[in-house]
């Protein structure tokens, strides 16, 4: 099977701490981009939670990966060409993990704890999740081992989406330029991070943003909507346990009083936010009332802008 390759974002450690650093300094000189201090230490709080909670479950992974690589369609071996199919195949099916992240409540039960800070900055990077392997998310690189792709070419590649990924939480970097036709960049993800109906469910990229503009969710960042960070109803605690399970103890409350198999999945498996009633707001429900109070705005001659904030749950 080959050697395995280096834990670069083990390596990448010390960098993610010297570039906060810098970060904070351009902040505190230049008053660009934003730092709260609780905030920080929840959002650190979330990332060492996620390297020592993700220990078993992380065996249990790769045991299974390795167990399915034994079973592969391809003997693939360490070419040039291998190692860049392994890479668009790992991106692309990071992008479908991460859209239905936010689509499917159960995954999104893991994901939200990384959009719950109201800041942006790089801190926010490491607000990462205590439960993804209970949202099932090692699902999706299940196809690249039966293909024939080695787990450790997987792992590596999933290593580099995420330092890669470190550097575009941000507001110090602007716009930049052709770059951002091919890659995601600061600011198509502070689209993502963002709460404004413009933006909601949007670009979500690891490395390459051409998936994004390939399924139809690629959305700009525009001056006359600056992004909004957080959730659409955020949850007031920088506690990394509440941050942590907070959307695992609402999926409990309302499966204990669903009266149906159509409800129970419906609070699972329904888009966050689902109600059997209607009553509670999906990401479809705020994008069409947003498009609602945009039409009645443009009717009575209002700038675009002008709607950005009614509604405003935060």
């Amino acid at each position: 099977m080959g050697e395995s390759f280096p834990n670069i974002v083990r390596y990448a450690i010390p960098f993610f701490i010297l570039f906060m650093g810098i970060e904070i300094v351009i902040w505190r000189v230049f008053h660009r981009g934003r730092y709260e201090t609780r905030d920080t230490a929840a959002s650190l709080a979330m990332g060492l939670g996620n390297q020592i909670v993700g220990l078993l479950p992380g065996g249990f992974v790769v045991g299974l990966y390795f167990a399915l690589y034994e079973h592969r369609l391809f003997d693939l071996e360490r070419t040039w060409w291998v190692f860049l199919l392994c890479f668009l195949a790992e991106d692309l099916s990071y992008y479908w993990f991460h859209r239905l992240a936010h689509e499917r409540r159960w995954m999104w039960a893991a994901h939200i704890n990384h959009h719950s800070s109201q800041h942006y900055n790089l801190s926010t990077a490491l607000r990462q999740a205590w439960t993804s392997t209970l949202a099932l998310s090692f699902l999706f690189r299940l196809p690249l081992v039966w293909i024939g792709f080695e787990p450790a070419m997987i792992f590596l590649f999933g290593g580099i989406s995420l330092v890669y990924q470190f550097w575009i939480h941000t507001e110090v970097i602007d716009r930049m330029g052709p770059f951002e036709w091919v890659f995601n960049t600061p600011s198509h993800h502070r689209v993502h991070h963002a709460f404004n109906p413009r933006y909601l469910d949007a670009n979500y990229a690891g490395v390459l943003i051409i998936w994004d503009r390939i399924f139809g969710t690629f959305v700009e960042e525009t001056a006359a909507d600056p992004p909004r960070y957080g959730l659409v109803k955020n949850i007031a605690t920088f506690n990394p346990f509440k941050v942590a399970f907070h959307e695992w103890v609402g999926i409990a409350r309302d499966v204990a009083g669903a009266r149906s198999l159509r409800e129970l999945l419906g609070y699972t498996w329904g888009p966050p936010g689902w109600s059997p009633d209607g009553s509670r707001k999906t990401t479809a429900t705020l994008k069409a009332e947003w498009r609602a109070r945009l039409a009645a705005a443009e009717g009575a001659g209002a700038p675009a802008a002008a709607v950005s904030d009614v509604g405003d749950p935060g």
